[in-house]
């Protein structure tokens, strides 16, 4: 009984202002963090400038898979690779719909924001039987915030194919699986940044940038929360 007393004070603080979401110290700033847990989250510091793979022992600005077979983004943005406190806080939003959790991510990219922001947001569309099921798409979630944060529109896309679950596709899988799986019917300015909450193999962002590309966008960037380092994708 008394574990259990414990386990739910901590989920209990993890949901209050004032509370590091990580640590449940009581001296958080109004971000939702303390100074020493936002210092020790996994930053991904080094990465691929296109798909921000984190580059161990790479000498370059961009990966191998970047440079033999480029994407059709130009730039991602993932401050933090898909470990640890980090796995938990997007599990958190993701499967259980938590909205702290999902402010949290919010700060934290705002935090670590493009250099160059396009000239709209648009969110990674969900089938909507996909959206139904889980009740909400977590991508439009976090466009949406992002949008009245940073002051920018959003442009909307659809999903048109429902696709069985990437988890445990690799990258050409995953590619072989988006085909056709997007489409834009709004216009579409010369700079897009597609949001989402995670980039796995980066197959997703190049799908979605192809199609605005072929419909008059110039440049396409991803903005995401994390980035799930291929080597465990």
């Amino acid at each position: 009984m008394k574990k259990w007393a414990q386990a739910v004070s901590q989920w209990f603080k993890q949901g209050l202002p004032g509370y590091c979401a990580f640590c449940i110290a009581a001296r958080a700033s109004h971000a939702g963090w303390c100074d020493e847990c936002f210092a020790q989250l996994p930053w991904n510091v080094r990465h691929c400038q296109q798909c921000a793979e984190p580059l161990v022992g790479h000498a370059g600005s961009r990966c191998g898979h970047c440079l033999v077979e480029p994407p059709d983004f130009t730039a991602t943005v993932a401050a933090l690779c898909y470990q640890g406190p980090i796995t938990s806080l997007v599990h958190d939003f993701k499967f259980h719909g938590s909205p702290r959790a999902g402010m949290l991510l919010v700060e934290l990219m705002l935090s670590r924001r493009p250099t160059q922001l396009g000239d709209a947001l648009l969110a990674v569309p969900m089938y909507p039987g996909r959206a139904k099921e889980r009740g909400f798409n977590q991508a439009q979630w976090l466009a949406e915030r992002l949008g009245a944060r940073t002051h920018k529109p959003l442009l909307q896309a659809c999903c048109v194919k429902h696709l069985p679950s990437q988890r445990v596709l690799n990258r050409r899988e995953r590619q072989r699986n988006l085909a056709g799986a997007f489409a834009v019917k709004a216009s579409v300015p010369a700079h897009v940044t597609i949001i989402d909450d995670v980039v796995t193999t980066g197959a997703t962002g190049h799908a979605l940038a192809s199609v605005l590309l072929a419909n008059g966008a110039q440049r396409v960037d991803i903005w995401a929360a994390a980035r799930t380092p291929l080597q465990k994708s």
